[in-house]
């Protein structure tokens, strides 16, 4: 997925595309309400994340006009507006949620996870995020989720881009490079201990016994491997 940011504070643009980026989402930027008007008439991206009070066209303007083309791409306000009625606005004009300045990380990361599912929720006729079973674990793509027994694990969009992937090579060893380029994609260049760390927290989640891994198997020189 590609999420468009449009925020004019640097440092608050970097920090969400960090968390963004991390979390396993494509991002473009925009620094200003046309500029991120002609990124999303460009782009197309899946998820739009607008400041309110930008120079030029405000956010409230910039989701008027995305509306009159898109009524299905989910949109968030940040900003650090804390008045009732500006929230108010916000969703009223088709906005699907509103997070406030300052915020944190996890709060970030929650939110932009509730409104992802609801868009693949939306998309009842897309079979590329159907569940499938690994091992003990029922994954549910459009949940970001996947389940052992009763428990429900929640994971970040990255995560099941791993999943996915391993459960299409069955049986086969991953290369870091395919992992890389189809989990993180080709603009953005983590190292390979970048993934190792990444594939160790994960494993963390979902293995029962994370030193003894049944789902996520390493394969040493080359990459990461499911059995099946």
């Amino acid at each position: 997925m590609k999420i468009l940011v449009a925020e004019d504070d640097r440092h608050i643009r970097e920090g969400l595309i960090e968390i963004l980026q991390g979390e396993g989402y494509a991002t473009v930027e925009a620094v200003d309400g046309s500029s991120a008007l002609s990124l999303f008439e460009k782009e197309s991206p899946d998820f739009v994340c607008l400041d309110i009070m930008m120079p030029g066209m405000n956010g409230y303007d910039v989701c008027r006009e995305i509306r009159k083309t898109r009524s299905d791409v989910p949109i968030v306000f940040i900003s650090a507006k804390s008045e009732e009625v500006d929230k108010v606005l916000g969703l009223e004009l088709g906005a699907d949620d509103f997070i406030m300045k300052p915020f944190g990380v996890r709060e970030v990361v929650a939110r932009i996870r509730a409104v992802t599912r609801r868009y693949f929720a939306s998309r009842k006729d897309d079979s590329s995020n159907d569940s499938f079973t690994m091992g003990n674990l029922q994954v549910h793509p459009k949940e970001l989720r996947v389940y052992r027994e009763e428990e429900a694990i929640d994971l970040s969009l990255r995560d099941i881009k791993i999943l996915q992937l391993l459960h299409a090579k069955k049986g086969k060893a991953v290369d870091r490079d395919a992992l890389l380029d189809r989990c993180w994609g080709m603009d953005y260049f983590p190292n390979s201990r970048a993934l190792d760390q990444h594939i160790s927290q994960l494993r963390k989640r979902i293995e029962v016994d994370p030193k003894d891994p049944k789902i996520i198997r390493t394969v040493h020189g080359v990459g990461y491997r499911y059995d099946g």
